[in-house]
C-alpha cells in the first residue's frame, strides 16, 4: 500500500503530490497500479487510459495556466485542457476566487439558487436560439434530455445521429460514435440491447438524410470534434434545419465542446443556422462537472415541473459550478475568441511543420479555435469512414515522443486540441521546439 505523503517532508523535496511513495518522490507507474487496483482500468473516464498510445498515463497532482505537473513533478505544456472544458488556463485566478467564495457559502442545498438564474441568463443572452435553458450535472445528462424532450414534444421515436458523432455515454446515441469509443475500437459498445437503439438512426456526416414523419429529432455536432475535428461542408447544417422543418422533426445541436469555445454564440452563431435543442457542457463549468439544455421557450416549458417531460437531479445547478461558469464565461468577449483563433492556427501551422520536416505525413485542420489531426498525405476526412484511414500507429508514435519532450496530446488519435489564454506567445515557442523533436523521435520510432 502507498502511504499518503508526510507534508512537511515531501515539500522540502518538491514533491507535488498528494500521495507518494513514501520516498519524497512519487511514481505515477506505482499510483497508476494502485488506481487499478480500486478503479476498472485505473481511470474514471475510458480514454484516460493510454490503451490506444501505449504505455500507463501520467498522473496530474496539480496544473497552472497551460501547464499540468504529474506526481514525478514534470511539467507538460496541456493540450488536452480537460477536453476543451478549461479555456482561460489552468487554476485561473478570478475562477479559483469564484469558487472559493462560493464554497465558503455552502456546496449543495437542493433548492433554487441565484447563480443558476444567473448563468442560465448568461447562456440565453449569448446564444439567440436558447429562450429557456435547463442545467444539469454532465454533457451525457444534457444529450440524454435533450432526446427524451424531442420525443416528448413530438410524440415521435426516431432519431438520427451521424456517424464519429460523439454524444456521450447515451445508450441510444453510442452507436458509432467518435471519440473514445473509436479510440477504444468499438463499433458502439456492450450491454446496451438492440431494441434501445432499434429507433437510432446512422447516417453519414456532411450528408443531409431524407427524414420521414417518424423522426422526432436529428442530433448532431455542428463541428464534428470527435473525429479529429471535421468541419460541416457548405450547406449541410442548413440542408438537416430545411429537412426537419419539412417533416416536423427537432434539429438539435450537440455543442457540448463548440459551446463557448468557438464563439460567444457557439458554433451556430459563427454557422448561421438556429436549432431548436441545444446541449452544452465543459466550458460552461469552468472546469467543474455541469451541463446545459437550451432552446425554444415552446419546446423547454415541456420539461417538468410545467410540462409532461421529466427532468430532475440532486446537483443540477450546482452552486459552486455555477460560480465557476459565471465567471468563465464573464473573462470572454470577441477579443478573447480572436486571440484563441489566432493561437490555433499558430499551434497548426507549428504542428505541421514540424512532422514536414521530419517526414511525417499529417495534417492539423483548424475550425475556429479547434485544432484537428489526420495522419495521412490524402485529402482531409469530411466523413467518419474516411477519418478512420488515420494512420493511429503514426500518432501513437508522435503522442508519446511530444509526452518525452513534455507535450502532453490526448490518448486517441480522434480527439481535438485546444489552447486557451495560458498558451501565450513563449508557450507556443516552447511547442514549436519540442514538436520538432517530438516528429523527428516519432519517426524514427515507426522505423
Amino acid at each position: 500500500m502507498i502511504p499518503f505523503c508526510d507534508p512537511v517532508r515531501c515539500q522540502a523535496a518538491g514533491c507535488v503530490a498528494t500521495v507518494c511513495t513514501g520516498r519524497g518522490v512519487p511514481s505515477n507507474n506505482e499510483l497508476f497500479e494502485r488506481s487499478c487496483r480500486a478503479i476498472p482500468g485505473g481511470v474514471n473516464s475510458s480514454i484516460r487510459a493510454f490503451k490506444a498510445v501505449g504505455g500507463s498515463p501520467y498522473v496530474v497532482a496539480r496544473a497552472q495556466g497551460p501547464y499540468v505537473f504529474d506526481v514525478e513533478g514534470k511539467r507538460y505544456v496541456d493540450l488536452v485542457q480537460s477536453y476543451g472544458a478549461v479555456i482561460l488556463g489552468h487554476a485561473h485566478p478570478a475562477i479559483t476566487a469564484a469558487i472559493t467564495a462560493a464554497a465558503a457559502d455552502g456546496t449543495s442545498f437542493g433548492a433554487p439558487t441565484p447563480r443558476e438564474m444567473k448563468l442560465a441568463e448568461a447562456i440565453g443572452e449569448r446564444v439567440a436560439s436558447c429562450e429557456r435553458v435547463r442545467l444539469m450535472n454532465s454533457g451525457t445528462e444534457a444529450t440524454s434530455t435533450a432526446i427524451r424532450l424531442a420525443r416528448g414534444v413530438t410524440g415521435r421515436d426516431r432519431i438520427v445521429t451521424f456517424s464519429g458523432n460523439f454524444h456521450g455515454a447515451t445508450d441510444a446515441l453510442l452507436v458509432a460514435g467518435g471519440s473514445g469509443v473509436a479510440t477504444l475500437g468499438l463499433p458502439g459498445t456492450a450491454g446496451i440491447p438492440n431494441a434501445t437503439v432499434a429507433n437510432t438512426i446512422v447516417a453519414p456526416y456532411n450528408v443531409v438524410p431524407q427524414l420521414d414523419d417518424q423522426v422526432a429529432a436529428v442530433i448532431v455536432e455542428p463541428v464534428a470534434a470527435n473525429m479529429g475535428v471535421v468541419a460541416a461542408v457548405p450547406g449541410f447544417l442548413a440542408g438537416l434545419r430545411a429537412e426537419c422543418d419539412r417533416v416536423g422533426a427537432l434539429l438539435i445541436f450537440d455543442e457540448v465542446i463548440t459551446g463557448f469555445r468557438v464563439g460567444s454564440g457557439g458554433a451556430q452563431g459563427l454557422l448561421g443556422v438556429r436549432p431548436d435543442i441545444t446541449c452544452f457542457g465543459k466550458v460552461i463549468g469552468g472546469g467543474l462537472p455541469i451541463g446545459a439544455v437550451g432552446g425554444r421557450a415552446d419546446i423547454m416549458e415541456c420539461l417538468t415541473p410545467i410540462g409532461k417531460v421529466f427532468h430532475a437531479g440532486t446537483l443540477a445547478g450546482n452552486p459552486i459550478a455555477t460560480a465557476a461558469g459565471l465567471a468563465v464565461l464573464n473573462e470572454l468577449d470577441d477579443d478573447v475568441y480572436t486571440e484563441l483563433a489566432s493561437r490555433a492556427g499558430r499551434l497548426s501551422a507549428l504542428l505541421t511543420e514540424a512532422c514536414s520536416a521530419a517526414g511525417l505525413p499529417a495534417q492539423f485542420p483548424v475550425v475556429g479555435t479547434l485544432v484537428g489531426m489526420y495522419f495521412g498525405a490524402g485529402p482531409l476526412p469530411t466523413n467518419f469512414d474516411a477519418a478512420k484511414t488515420t494512420s493511429e500507429a503514426s500518432y501513437a508514435a508522435l503522442f508519446q515522443a511530444a509526452l518525452a519532450e513534455g507535450i502532453a496530446f490526448a490518448p486517441g488519435a480522434y480527439e481535438a486540441l485546444f489552447v486557451g489564454l495560458g498558451h501565450d506567445a513563449d508557450v507556443m515557442d516552447q511547442i514549436a521546439v519540442a514538436a520538432h523533436a517530438a516528429a523527428s523521435n516519432a519517426v524514427r520510432a515507426l522505423g
